[in-house]
């Protein structure tokens, strides 16, 4: 991560970076598993919530001035419903919980320990905070995909690696328009939980 620089930012002060992380989320989730076929007037609405909600968090790398990856999250509560109802039902209290928006990195940057930079500020802003657990949603897709590529390696072992648990019990369902396809269709959002302990406070 020599030539990497992170940095971080909460609210409104995304607002000079807002149309940069727009492209790359388009760019990032293009590719298998979310096939995103990406829309600049869904991603500013996607992400005025964040700017508008001062608990937010982006945590920024940039190799120079330009924006390679980027990690967001803001408190549960603060977030639509369609994510706070997997908990409710659940008798979870979102409350207690930070969100995670999205973990974004181009391809070339990689396997050089910026996605567990990227964890780590998430989790430090989130104890700081005084939050108990933390929680991300990811796409399954089924394995016999037709687009799922010969070499492709799911994140669980590193999400678990950093102490994150599957919880099939908390699923959503969101849709949106896959790269090649005409309509919109929903697809299972599963969430992964990691309660806090002091050591993850900064």
């Amino acid at each position: 991560m020599a030539d990497i620089t992170l940095t971080s930012c909460q609210g409104g002060d995304i607002a000079p970076r807002l149309e940069a992380l727009a492209n790359l989320r388009i760019r990032v989730f293009r590719d298998f598993p979310y096939l995103y076929d990406g829309d600049l007037a869904y991603e500013a609405d996607y992400l005025a919530r964040y700017a508008e909600c001062p608990a937010s968090l982006f945590v920024l790398a940039f190799d120079d001035d330009t924006l390679v990856g980027a990690a967001t999250g803001m408190p549960l509560a603060e977030e639509c419903e369609s994510f706070r109802h997997p908990f409710t039902a659940a008798g979870l209290d979102p409350q207690r919980i930070f969100y995670y928006g999205e973990s974004v990195l181009l391809p070339a940057y990689r396997g050089r320990g910026i996605g567990k930079a990227f964890m780590k500020a998430r989790e430090a802003h989130a104890a700081a905070q005084e939050f108990e657990r933390v929680a991300f949603c990811a796409v399954e897709r089924p394995d016999d995909h037709p687009a799922r590529p010969v070499d492709y390696q799911p994140l669980h072992g590193f999400w678990q690696g950093r102490g994150y648990r599957r919880h099939p019990e908390l699923t959503a369902r969101f849709a949106w328009k896959d790269v090649g396809e005409a309509e919109e269709t929903a697809k299972p959002l599963v969430f992964w939980l990691r309660d806090l302990t002091p050591e993850d406070r900064p």
